[in-house]
């Protein structure tokens, strides 16, 4: 049995289908993704769904990501703030209005159900990061998890410090030997594919954006990646923002 994470996905169902038949995944396999399955391509909707499916296939762990988490408020209350729109919340807006009621409620069932974070064999799974130097556990508000970008950042930092054990080695990245996040796109600090700072994997690789979708295997720290969400939406821009 391996342990495979998956980055964001942002609405790119084609890139998702593309990925699972790429990598080789067995049904005693399982498959933990990191958050952010809206907002982005067209296909928000077909990404929940196909989740769903692979669901009954895979043992799969779903976690909740700021944009599932804004989409999700969007569904049930109407909520729309200007920010969510225009960095890639107009795509839900738009895909769910093609959708049922009765889809529309298996869906919010669904991000209803997202777990914050996974904390498995001294590893921590989770959108975003935490600050609390005793976990995220230790959060005063909770919702940090799908947004920081700090811890990522301190990784960055510590990246040079092999030891520790020294005084200077952030505490927060004592805790676990390793953490897997999405977020923040590996692009922008000129990378291309799943990317290791300091004990923390980047898993995101920017397929809201012109990057691919990946996979990245745990143990073996093999990946697989789908191709340039742009080639498999040409019609569409995705986010730019």
């Amino acid at each position: 049995m391996a342990k495979y994470v998956i980055g964001d996905i942002h609405a790119g169902a084609r890139a998702l289908t593309q990925l699972l038949e790429r990598a080789p995944l067995t049904p005693e396999d399982e498959l933990i993704f990191l958050g952010d399955y809206l907002d982005g391509w067209s296909e928000g909707p077909q990404v929940i769904e196909t989740l769903m499916k692979i669901s009954k296939q895979y043992s799969c762990r779903f976690i909740r990501g700021n944009h599932d988490a804004l989409c999700l408020d969007y569904l049930k209350h109407g909520k729309a703030p200007e920010l969510w729109v225009l960095h890639g919340g107009q795509s839900s807006i738009d895909a769910y209005k093609k959708c049922a009621s009765a889809q529309i409620k298996r869906h919010i069932e669904f991000l209803e159900q997202l777990e914050n974070y996974i904390e498995a064999e001294n590893k921590l799974y989770l959108h975003a990061g935490f600050s609390h130097p005793k976990g995220p556990g230790e959060e005063f508000h909770p919702h940090m998890v799908y947004w920081d970008r700090s811890l990522w950042e301190t990784a960055r930092a510590a990246h040079e410090l092999d030891d520790q054990s020294s005084w200077q080695y952030p505490e927060r990245l004592k805790l676990y030997k390793e953490i897997y996040i999405g977020h923040t796109p590996v692009q922008r600090i000129g990378a291309a594919t799943p990317f290791r700072a300091s004990n923390v994997w980047n898993v995101d690789t920017g397929a809201a954006f012109d990057g691919p979708l990946s996979m990245i295997n745990t143990e073996t720290k093999a990946y697989w990646q789908s191709d340039p969400l742009p080639s498999l939406y040409p019609n569409e821009i995705g986010r730019k923002a």
